[in-house]
């Protein structure tokens, strides 16, 4: 393996986890160099992406600088790869400074993972995406409650403190309880009635929590209802223009803000890459992850079509599913370098984690054929701990 280059592209989570599994399996330490390890992403940082609603709500850090991650052994390099000639095994990348470069590899992972799903721009409202999208929403509700305290009209004031949340996945489910606490904390502080704040959750299905059983769907509505959030079924958001939306039912909400949640796309990036594909973006690899065609090429996470060969269900686009995927990688490229047979991929067991605001949360798994829930501080000590695992925080 001397003198072997590993290019991972994607400081996401399976990126993140690839490199730690790369290492481990590879044998790559500062005492033994045998493998260079070089991690590429378009920034310096690690982004917690499940927690965008943390910094929509209040002053959050939910980055990590990728050199904090892997002080040693891992070479970063902040680009973007524009290009990847399989015939010599190399990449092109275009850095920060927009200057092109070449690298050659012997392994290459592709870990680029998703993107936001956005409405159409005519859809008004705010789509959580990013940190400056979060921030946004966070300078929006506030400013509306301080316009609120000083307008005289009942209507208008009912609007300003009413937020639609367009979009009821876990994410859409976790940003309206953090909202539900917040907002009424700050409505309190500047003299307004908290009981005023209406937080509202659109959810376009007949249910939350599709991923499980419908008992626990209610369990979820319950703990946010409780929690101040009205849930709205079958009532998905068409567009938001002047602080009413209009709903597919052809209801109006007056709102005066809508935040968009809905759900993620894999990353189009991949598109212009030249890769096996398919139809919805997804990169074609086989059981161990090897990208369709190419040697020495591997692509797992949310841009990643991975079918479990057993059971033939395909994978899901959460954290978890990415970071079991890695932790397989590293053995799986350990086998094809040995040339003897690689493990295959095996579906992460059923197992979602939703915070329901400050030190709540609820757990449901399936094992052994049985459907096991988790609740209160229990389940936040377990969501704090899964999102934390995933971003390889205290490891």
């Amino acid at each position: 393996m001397t003198g072997m280059t590993c290019v991972i592209v994607g400081g996401g989570y399976a990126g993140i986890h690839a490199v730690a599994s790369i290492q481990k399996y590879m044998g790559a330490t500062s005492a033994k160099q045998t493998l260079r390890i070089i991690l590429i992403d378009k920034n310096p940082y690690h982004l917690r992406k499940v927690l965008l609603f943390k910094p929509a709500i209040g002053e959050a850090e939910i980055t990590v600088p990728l050199k904090n991650l892997f002080p040693r052994g891992v070479e970063i390099v902040q680009a973007t790869v524009t290009n990847i000639e399989t015939g010599n095994k190399s990449i092109q990348y275009q850095n920060s400074l927009s200057q092109t470069h070449c690298l050659n590899y012997d392994i290459l992972v592709l870990a680029v993972g998703s993107r936001i799903r956005k409405p159409d721009p005519a859809q008004g409202g705010i789509s959580l995406e990013d940190i400056e999208s979060a921030r946004e929403i966070q300078k929006k509700w506030r400013s509306n409650l301080h316009k609120a305290k000083e307008e005289p009209n009942s209507e208008l004031r009912d609007a300003l403190m009413t937020i639609a949340v367009a979009g009821a996945g876990i994410s859409g489910m976790e940003t309206s309880a953090e909202l539900a606490h917040a907002v009424r904390a700050d409505a309190n502080v500047i003299g307004l009635d908290p009981s005023d704040v209406k937080i509202v959750l659109l959810n376009s299905q007949n249910r939350l929590f599709q991923e499980g059983p419908v008992k626990v769907g209610r369990i979820l509505e319950q703990e946010l209802v409780q929690r101040g959030v009205t849930v709205k079924h079958e009532s998905k958001a068409i567009k938001e223009e002047e602080g009413t939306i209009t709903l597919s039912t052809g209801e109006t909400l007056p709102a005066s803000l809508c935040i968009w949640t809905l759900g993620l796309l894999p990353n189009p990036y991949v598109r212009k890459l030249g890769l096996p594909i398919t139809n919805d973006g997804c990169v074609i690899v086989d059981a161990s992850y090897r990208v369709k065609g190419l040697q020495d090429v591997y692509c797992i996470g949310d841009c990643a079509h991975i079918i479990d060969p057993t059971s033939g269900r395909a994978d899901g686009k959460t954290c978890k599913e990415a970071t079991a995927q890695a932790k397989t990688l590293g053995r799986i490229i350990l086998a094809d370098r040995k040339g003897v047979r690689a493990p295959s991929h095996k579906s992460h067991m059923d197992f979602f984690c939703i915070a329901l605001g400050p030190e709540r949360a609820i757990v449901w798994f399936r094992r052994w054929g049985l459907n096991m829930t988790l609740s209160g501080k229990l389940g936040w000590f377990i969501r704090k701990w899964t999102w934390d695992t995933a971003s390889l925080i205290k490891r």
